[in-house]
């Protein structure tokens, strides 16, 4: 069954994630709640562990302590029917390459279980949007990055999982062009009922653009909500976010 005609996930969740790299935590129990048709913002700086959430919940990594739940299910990597229900795009996507954009994008839809009647007039027209369609039959090893980027990105929205895990799509090298098409099919994936989350570093981006904000330092979840939540806890103003890790910077330090 393709992933667009599932039941949607209707509850992400972590019960007190912790995941070690040698003796550094990259995530130290974490816990949090998301419900489905929210962009949510993973902010935080290198090395915060927000890439380590990510992979924690594709079920590229398992968690050293703690679970990843999914309509309150625990989740694991060998469960390959509910992974195909998420996908997750890192900011370098891997690609064989040697192979053209059409045969990698044709790929992954056939291990999505999304290669269905009708999907090659849809290929066409998310390359148009992308401006790659030109380039469809161009090996990745002569993309730039931006165009890498743009060529992974349709085969998630062409795959249309329940779940979108972005690493760092706003530093991807895409163009404004790509930026604003993601946005776009972001907004409209959410109407659909599907859950998107992404890492960045950029505190604009998350301000604008993000629905639900997680806050990681030192692999601890430090905050979780909206804006407006995040500021009536804090007690910060309008850039509650530059404001908290001011405060983080300075516990460091100190």
């Amino acid at each position: 069954m393709p992933a667009g005609r599932h039941r949607l996930i209707m509850k992400i969740g972590l019960q007190a994630v912790t995941k070690k790299y040698g003796q550094t935590r990259a995530l130290d129990r974490v816990s949090l709640d998301v419900a489905p048709g929210q962009v949510v913002a993973l902010l935080g700086s290198n090395g915060a562990g927000k890439t380590s959430l990510l992979r924690c919940l594709s079920g590229i990594s398992a968690p050293d302590e703690g679970f990843v739940l999914y309509d309150d299910v625990e989740f694991n990597r060998g469960q390959l029917d509910k992974r195909r229900r998420l996908m997750f795009l890192p900011d370098f996507p891997f690609v064989f390459e040697e192979w053209p954009v059409l045969r990698q994008i044709g790929m992954i839809l056939r291990l999505y279980e999304a290669d269905v009647p009708g999907v090659e007039e849809r290929a066409i027209e998310v390359l148009r949007d992308l401006d790659l369609l030109s380039l469809a039959e161009a090996p990745f090893n002569r993309l730039s990055r931006g165009q890498r980027y743009k060529a992974s990105l349709a085969a998630l929205l062409l795959a249309d999982p329940e779940v979108w895990l972005l690493d760092e799509p706003f530093a991807s090298g895409m163009d404004p062009h790509g930026i604003n098409v993601l946005k776009q099919r972001t907004r409209e994936a959410t109407n659909r009922g599907r859950t998107i989350i992404y890492t960045t570093q950029i505190l604009e981006v998350v301000e604008k653009f993000a629905d639900q904000v997680g806050v990681i330092h030192k692999g601890e979840l430090r905050a979780f909500g909206s804006l407006a939540q995040i500021r009536e806890r804090s007690g910060a103003g309008a850039d509650v976010l530059a404001e908290l890790f001011r405060q983080l910077r300075l516990e460091e330090a100190g």
